[in-house]
């Protein structure tokens, strides 16, 4: 969260997000002669321990060092946060320092003139980076963020689910995986949770099935010709409904949150459900919910689907970083590159709350699980950013919603592919 990228809420300060704060820049002098009080509005969604703690931390840390600066920090949920910060960014305001995806909901953000061109700012800091990791805050040459976090998503599984459904390693093709999923069924245990309520956790799967079908230059080029009725979008929405057709998900999985008690994650983390479909952020945001599996948990790669034109080393996720609106003032820019100095980030990698983003961070990766998403990063052969943020928020809202009527079963995949596309060719106007 994304999500992310990338997820307890504080009270929404939406008073004084119009950038700015409380009382100009550090430039304007007091008539003490002391850097004038500047209040800087952070908006994040890393709800779950040890981001949650270690980015408050960091605020601290920066406060004492300037303290002119305050800095009030709004946190929220992945969908509580996307409701808000759409909500501020249609009053043409933006908070000074916000978590963004990057992507197509970045750029739509720019075009309002609603963030910040940071590149003259942050040049000397930008070698540093991966590129990767910069690629999905970089549009036209310019630069409007900064990453905190890369990631893939992939599947999280129980170890002892997958022996007791006498499955011995983790399925390399999607055929093993829906076969997989009836030994799990077979067996009595659920073999996957979902979060239906929210519905991104859902696009997953039709974003990766589209990935390894039609491959990489497939969902570029609907980003171009805004077609999503063509075979191989059909074929992923098929493959969809052959999963949703085995019953595979917990009871009660359309009106299931992500991160709540009795959520998608928690529901993994308590041993109720075999595996998840989800990013980086899993494990930690499994500790936070639930008991959490321990050595147990286990990792594997979206599987490959036998005669698509997709490779198996193409990556779909993305992270998380730091945008800072457009009237910010300039200590905003500045509590960014804190944020990302290597001193200060590769804490919150050893963490495992986030993966690495800096060149040399990788041996800060502790965790064998985060070691090996690491490791297939490192070797991508493609990457693809969510489709809710890849594409325009309109479009990247049909994916979700269309998806979710597809597991429903209100939905042919044939219809999903048409609602996008009409939508995506509305949009693109």
């Amino acid at each position: 969260m994304k999500r992310s990228l990338v997820l307890v809420a504080a009270a929404v300060l939406l008073a004084g997000c119009s950038g700015g704060g409380g009382g100009g820049t550090a430039s304007q002098q007091s008539s003490g002669g002391a850097p004038a009080k500047v209040t800087l509005e952070w908006w994040h969604l890393s709800t779950a321990e040890p981001l949650k703690s270690l980015w408050a931390q960091r605020a601290k840390e920066y406060m004492a060092k300037h303290p002119n600066v305050t800095i009030k920090a709004t946190v929220l949920e992945n969908e509580a946060y996307k409701a808000k910060l759409t909500t501020i960014t249609q009053s043409g305001k933006a908070p000074d320092v916000f978590a963004s995806w990057g992507g197509g909901v970045l750029k739509q953000q720019v075009d309002a003139g609603l963030v910040k061109d940071i590149s003259a700012d942050v040049a000397d800091v930008l070698p540093t980076f991966t590129p990767a990791a910069l690629s999905a805050y970089q549009i036209d040459g310019k630069t409007y963020g900064l990453p905190t976090d890369i990631g893939l998503v992939g599947f999280w599984y129980n170890k002892k689910l997958f022996d007791k459904a006498g499955i011995s390693e983790p399925p390399a093709t999607w055929s093993a995986f829906l076969e997989d999923v009836k030994k799990l069924k077979a067996a009595g245990v659920t073999p996957i949770a979902l979060a239906g309520k929210e519905k991104w956790p859902g696009h997953y799967y039709w974003a990766y099935l589209a990935l390894r079908i039609g491959g990489l230059d497939a969902l570029k080029q609907a980003a171009v010709d805004h077609d999503f009725t063509k075979p191989d979008f059909v074929a992923a929405g098929q493959q969809v409904k052959a999963l949703a057709d085995l019953q595979p998900f917990q009871k009660g999985f359309l009106g299931a949150a992500y991160s709540t008690p009795d959520g998608q994650s928690a529901t993994v983390s308590n041993g109720k459900a075999a595996m998840e479909l989800m990013g980086q952020w899993a494990p930690s945001v499994q500790k936070d919910s639930g008991k959490g599996l321990g050595d147990d948990l286990g990792f594997f790669p979206f599987p490959a689907v036998e005669g698509g034109k997709g490779s198996i080393g193409d990556a779909f996720g993305g992270g998380g970083g730091l945008a800072v609106g457009a009237d910010a003032p300039k200590e905003a820019v500045d509590f960014v590159k804190f944020m990302t100095e290597m001193g200060n980030h590769s804490k919150a990698v050893e963490s495992g709350g986030v993966l690495p983003v800096l060149k040399g961070e990788e041996s800060a990766v502790k965790d064998p699980n985060l070691k090996q998403v690491a490791t297939l990063l490192a070797s991508a052969t493609g990457y693809q950013l969510y489709l809710d943020q890849a594409y325009p928020p309109a479009v990247g809202q049909q994916v979700n919603d269309s998806v979710a009527e597809l597991i429903a079963g209100t939905k042919t995949p044939e219809q999903v592919g048409s609602a996008i596309t009409e939508v995506a060719k509305s949009e693109a106007g």
